[in-house]
């Protein structure tokens, strides 16, 4: 048997019928049924009879000559040069047939190989920042994301795709968004099903994430599906984008209005491997920042973070000895009802932090609307006590936004009032 036969395995009374595809590991048997999926078959177990050979081409990856995987990258003087970024997640995993679990293994070129819609769009260079999941996201990790980035830029990328899990998306897009000053766009992309997968939608987020940043814009972006279907994704501004659905493939919204932009998948993937420009598949909702001009000294870093900062959810009924790790802390964020608050016998409790030297900043657990400590007297008394209104900020945005505040501004409570990069709107009013 050879990778491209079609195969049947009978096991345990099972049986599975597809073509066979390379396997990581000389013990199991991958089939890729008609169905879409593959199944992963333990070999010593197994009964397997060939029915038809070389149904589908499988080529093998070509090796160095110490037997690592290689990808050929050809460059093109007419494309724009984009660096793919990884940092590990669904997009750029893979499943093991041992424990059936997705796990992150590849780096910026196979997603190359995995995505071949990408090749002839741009030049490509490849970078490997991080290989995890993104729970496991850190924020030292956003520092060397944030230098990442900068040195691509210096060394003359014309956008940056950054390939990221989506748990924490809207996190480490939130922390580029304040630590990185950049004249070209920056986007992130995921997917929420594994390439293995027939709904998987690592393609067409991979394909709209370089055509956006080929576009003519200068934001720091999520780009993922705007819907059910494959027609277009969103592109989110990094700190009003929230992850809101756990498993649907267009799980991200943009809070409190319409998406910054969207890109018309079809459009763009025709345009873009034309070599036309893509600017005409994108309908922008708001006037993006523009495009600035690329070369050394045209990135501008503040990647220093302050970890000493906490986001905490109040509660009714919690036991306010839960807020006793919160001492001696840089900086805390709540999340409270409604307006903005918290029961009556906490805020003596958060005067103490103040007092302290701590800044705490008050968001809303609502997903909608801003924070406003001047209408009920529990508000009134957290903002004597102390508290800061962080307006219509997200929780998570905040959190990173207070991090970044401590660590670069001489007067963060003031700054966690104030718009830095899109995460608040200045004035009570719809959205434009």
């Amino acid at each position: 048997m050879q990778p491209g036969d079609r195969v049947r395995v009978d096991r345990g009374g099972v049986t599975n019928e597809g073509v066979l595809l390379p396997s990581t590991t000389r013990d199991h048997l991958v089939v890729k049924l008609d169905g879409g999926y593959n199944v992963g078959i333990d070999r010593e177990a197994a009964d397997a009879e060939v029915l038809e050979f070389a149904v589908r081409e499988v080529d093998p990856a070509e090796t160095d000559d110490d037997g690592d995987e290689t990808s050929a990258i050809t460059f093109d003087e007419d494309l724009p040069t984009v660096s793919l970024i990884s940092t590990g997640g669904t997009i750029a995993s893979t499943v093991d047939y041992r424990t059936g679990a997705v796990t992150a293994q590849f780096d910026a070129e196979d997603v190359l190989r995995a995505v071949p819609e990408l090749a002839g769009r741009a030049n490509y260079r490849g970078r490997v920042v991080a290989n995890i999941l993104s729970e496991n996201m850190e924020p030292s990790i956003w520092r060397e994301l944030a230098e990442a980035v900068r040195e691509e830029v210096e060394a003359g990328a014309d956008g940056v795709v950054v390939m990221h899990g989506t748990d924490t998306m809207q996190y480490s897009a939130s922390a580029l968004s304040f630590t990185l000053d950049s004249p070209v766009p920056v986007v992130f992309t995921g997917s929420q099903r594994s390439a293995d997968r027939p709904s998987s939608d690592n393609v067409m987020n991979a394909v709209c994430a370089v055509e956006a940043v080929k576009a003519d814009h200068a934001e720091t972006l999520v780009c993922m599906h705007a819907g059910p279907s494959d027609d277009a994704c969103a592109l989110h501004r990094g700190t009003r984008v929230r992850k809101n659905h756990t498993s649907r493939r267009d799980a991200f919204e943009t809070v409190g209005a319409e998406p910054l932009g969207l890109i018309d998948y079809e459009a763009a993937a025709e345009a873009g491997a034309e070599g036309d420009a893509v600017d005409a598949a994108i309908e922008w909702n708001r006037d993006p920042r523009p495009r600035g001009e690329t070369g050394e000294g045209t990135v501008s870093v503040a990647p220093d973070l302050d970890g000493d900062v906490e986001l905490v959810k109040f509660t009714p009924g919690m036991d306010s000895a839960a807020w006793d790790y919160l001492d001696d802390k840089d900086g805390v964020v709540i999340e409270g009802t409604g307006l903005g608050h918290v029961h009556t016998d906490l805020i003596s409790r958060i005067e103490d932090l103040v007092d302290d030297g701590t800044v705490v900043a008050m968001t809303s657990q609502c997903l909608a609307g801003r924070v406003c400590d001047r209408v009920y007297d529990t508000g009134r008394d957290l903002l004597d006590a102390g508290v800061v209104e962080a307006g219509d900020t997200l929780p998570g945005t905040a959190k990173v936004k207070l991090m970044w505040a401590l660590a670069n501004v001489s007067d963060p409570a003031d700054a966690m009032g104030r718009d830095l990069a899109g995460e608040l709107t200045e004035e009570s009013q719809p959205w434009r």
